[in-house]
């Protein structure tokens, strides 16, 4: 259920006000589709399953729709045409295998809305639950995660990348998940500026209409993982017409209150928060460790201090799991009654 025919400046504040005000993105995905079986030691990741188990991609959807989710991002983090190139799929079979990303994700909205619409009960009779808008977000990872060597974690790709570098990295992936139909596009994990400003050109110069969103990865309150300034970083996408939402991802929950703080000062377009579990990402050994972060009962009770700093869109990122997000739509819109919510 998009909101097809609305203006793009307009778009976001359109369905935030249909979900009353805030949404719900959805939460890890490689981590649960590791939970369901797959084997993800491979430089395409979570994409690996578009090839490999499509299936439990669409559970995985699912999953994350059951918990209460309003926006649920494509497996398409880690799928880029040169990526599935260097392991050996024909440039057709990248290109299929992006759009296959959306069709999933539509295909289980499809499932949900016919779960909800076959429940007899005196619940889902009402309207507003049965039917839940909810939207397709089309993931678009940095060039550091088709790296696969970490760099999306520290912003670092040397002097010899360019901001055409990066436009000329992206544009065909960006055009294909535009046309197999996503509802938006989601930049995450956003290292620099430098990034930032080729997705800003890149959508102007393909006229691309879809809109986006813009998300950062962050090492404080105040700055992305490069060292750019967050407030710099925003205003990048403040300018950009066809960004509706700023925000954050895959960063630590104690970061978040002062991000937002200087993410409103950029800009006046919606804020949205999806912190990973608080963990350190290695990437020399391709692991997650325990930190001081906030464990995952309190991640969720941050969620009222980041709505009244400001944000209207809040989730999870790496190794949250449903469990998180369901706690997250709870404290968003109170108790679930059952999982069309």
């Amino acid at each position: 259920m998009g909101l097809e025919g609305k203006e793009t400046p307009s778009f976001m504040r359109d369905f935030l006000d249909k979900c009353g005000g805030c949404a719900v993105i959805d939460g890890g995905f490689a981590t649960e589709l590791e939970r369901h079986g797959a084997d993800l030691n491979d430089e395409l990741w979570s994409a690996k399953c578009l090839i490999s188990s499509p299936h439990l991609v669409r559970r995985v959807h699912l999953d994350y729709l059951d918990a209460g989710a309003n926006i649920i991002l494509t497996a398409s983090y880690q799928a880029t045409i040169q990526g599935f190139e260097a392991k050996g799929f024909s440039r057709e079979e990248g290109e299929t295998m992006l759009r296959r990303s959306v069709e999933i994700a539509r295909e289980a909205r499809e499932i949900y809305y016919d779960r909800c619409t076959k429940d007899s009960s005196d619940f889902m009779r009402d309207e507003r639950y049965r039917k839940r808008p909810i939207l397709i977000a089309a993931s678009v990872g940095s060039y550091g995660a088709y790296l696969a060597d970490g760099s999306e974690y520290v912003g670092d790709y040397g002097d010899a990348v360019t901001v055409q570098t990066l436009k000329d990295f992206h544009r065909e992936r960006v055009k294909i998940l535009v046309e197999a139909g996503a509802d938006l596009i989601a930049f995450e994990t956003i290292p620099n500026k430098l990034e930032a400003q080729a997705y800003a050109e890149l959508l102007e110069e393909e006229g691309i209409e879809t809109p986006a969103w813009f998300s950062f990865s962050c090492k404080d309150e105040s700055n992305v993982v490069s060292g750019d300034s967050i407030f710099e970083c925003a205003s990048i996408a403040d300018s950009c017409r066809q960004v509706v939402a700023v925000g954050v991802n895959c960063t630590a929950p104690r970061f978040i209150h002062g991000l937002i703080s200087f993410i409103k000062k950029a800009t006046s377009k919606p804020v949205l928060v999806y912190p990973n579990s608080g963990e350190t990402y290695i990437a020399e050994s391709n692991q997650w460790v325990k930190s001081s972060g906030a464990a995952e009962h309190d991640f969720v009770s941050y969620i009222g201090k980041w709505r009244d700093a400001g944000a209207s869109l809040f989730g999870g990122c790496c190794r949250t799991t449903p469990n998180t997000i369901r706690g997250i739509a709870e404290a968003t819109y109170g108790k679930l009654k059952d999982k069309c919510i």
